[in-house]
């Protein structure tokens, strides 16, 4: 098994042009990436991750309403979920950051998508931004799915202590390599292993030295190369650690 990017989102990275979908799965390949998920943040884009892995072994989809989108209601993405290449709802959650959709929007589709994500027995995605206190409050009154991850993780060990006592898993972006995100190093060092994933978010967060261009799916081994880095850990290990935390969480073939 190579590595599994648990977090992209393969038509927004090629929407530009210059790339396709099988650009970007085949570069992935090429890099030693066997599985992808592509994540849905809208009714459209869920659809679309829908097609671009009905149309690629290997690659899988989710199904969500991100918090920029909360305004759209979690209705819109009726029907969706029942596509057999469907394995999480989400990306969903709480972004304070930007208040694309009000707050209470927000909080409202949160807590519908950890209801459907109870329902159907998906894995949960969750998106969080300056809204910690919040997204803790709304998983205690919906109650934590049993596979949930934090995707791009930004907190610092606290959080993440708080995070895996939980139950939920960890993954981590390319904000690793960033000079100035010495807490997530650190909440990256302390997850265990059977708890830890990689992503890239592409086409967001490339990397560095890839800073500043289009974020890729084939770049998750950055990621994962600087992690075992800041563990101590090989490659190797952590490319194995990493890739069946993925298979777990999101029910993926073995």
């Amino acid at each position: 098994m190579g590595w599994t990017d648990s977090h992209c989102h393969i038509r927004l990275a090629t929407t530009d042009g210059r790339a396709t979908d099988e650009d970007a799965v085949a570069e992935a390949r090429a890099a030693g990436v066997d599985r992808l998920v592509t994540v849905g943040t809208d009714a459209a884009q869920s659809a679309a991750a829908i097609e671009v892995a009905r149309g690629h072994e290997g690659v899988w989809a989710t199904v969500g309403l991100h918090p920029h989108d909360a305004i759209q209601g979690v209705d819109s993405l009726t029907g969706l979920f029942d596509d057999p290449t469907v394995v999480a709802v989400g990306e969903c959650g709480l972004d304070y950051h930007y208040d694309h959709s009000p707050k209470d929007v927000q909080r409202a589709a949160f807590g519908a998508q950890i209801a459907l994500a109870h329902e159907r027995g998906l894995a949960l995605v969750i998106h969080t931004r300056e809204a910690w206190a919040d997204t803790w409050g709304i998983l205690a009154a919906e109650g934590v799915p049993a596979r949930t991850v934090f995707h791009c993780f930004t907190g610092g060990p606290d959080e993440a202590r708080r995070c895996l006592d939980l139950g939920a898993c960890l993954s981590f972006s390319g904000i690793v390599t960033f000079k100035g995100a010495p807490e997530v190093r650190e909440a990256a060092a302390l997850c265990p292993s059977d708890r830890l994933m990689v992503e890239t978010d592409s086409p967001f967060l490339a990397p560095v030295p890839h800073r500043g261009q289009p974020n890729r799916p084939a770049w998750v081994t950055v990621v994962g190369t600087a992690i075992a880095t800041l563990r101590g850990e090989t490659v190797a290990e952590v490319e194995r650690a990493t890739s069946a935390t993925a298979g777990h969480l999101f029910g993926l073939p073995q």
